[in-house]
């Protein structure tokens, strides 16, 4: 009888083990669900806004409560990125700024905007070669413009016909704004120091060298 007995220890000290390992996970995933919850309470605060600005197009949009669940499900989904409180302000912006109820895709764009926004491709580039230098001193309407525009290299925009730079921006532009909407925080423009000694001004020569350089370059 006793030998019968004696498994019966060895089958609950595995149990107790697997115990112990299901209580630390649980502990790690309380954290993470702590976090989850948090944008869960944003993302009603978030619909809440919405519904009181754009009561008729809201109900038109979500109906009954099980499309209005799966709705919060396909936003929590796709604004992972961003904390709470940017979407919160991003529910704010298109309050806003518009008259109409914000897509997933609107709001990606909102949330990652800050205070004034994501200029379209066409301004951004007006913007860039419009703007005056020292570029990182220029009070930019997003910081994606003077990435874009740097990328592009300033020298190039300001010496080519906007059917020859504008594409070229406009795809660097767009490379940078996805990297944004999907939550990247841009560093600020970066102040260079000016050159003791800026030499004398490139000859035409030269001037065309460095433009064939930059066509290479930027692959036009």
């Amino acid at each position: 009888m006793a030998s019968r007995n004696t498994p019966t220890p060895t089958r609950s000290a595995p149990g107790t083990a697997r115990s112990s390992t299901s209580s630390r996970t649980r502990t790690g995933s309380g954290e993470g669900s702590e976090a989850l919850n948090e944008k869960k309470r944003a993302l009603n605060e978030a619909f809440g806004l919405l519904k009181l600005s754009y009561h008729n197009q809201f109900n038109a949009a979500f109906p009954d409560t099980e499309t209005l669940n799966h709705a919060k499900r396909l936003w929590l989904e796709s604004l992972e990125a961003f904390s709470p409180a940017e979407i919160v302000a991003g529910a704010k912006r298109a309050i806003r700024q518009s008259e109409y109820l914000p897509t997933v895709h609107k709001m990606l764009t909102l949330c990652a905007a800050g205070d004034k926004g994501l200029p379209d491709a066409r301004a951004a580039y007006r913007e860039a070669c419009n703007a005056p230098s020292p570029k990182a001193g220029f009070a930019w309407s997003h910081p994606a413009v003077y990435h874009a525009g740097r990328e592009s290299n300033w020298f190039f925009l300001a010496n080519n016909p906007e059917s020859v730079a504008y594409p070229v921006f406009a795809e660097r532009y767009r490379k940078i704004c996805t990297r944004v909407l999907e939550g990247e925080k841009l560093p600020a423009p970066e102040q260079l120091k000016l050159e003791d000694n800026p030499g004398e001004p490139l000859s035409k020569s030269e001037n065309a060298k460095k433009m064939a350089a930059l066509r290479a370059e930027l692959d036009i």
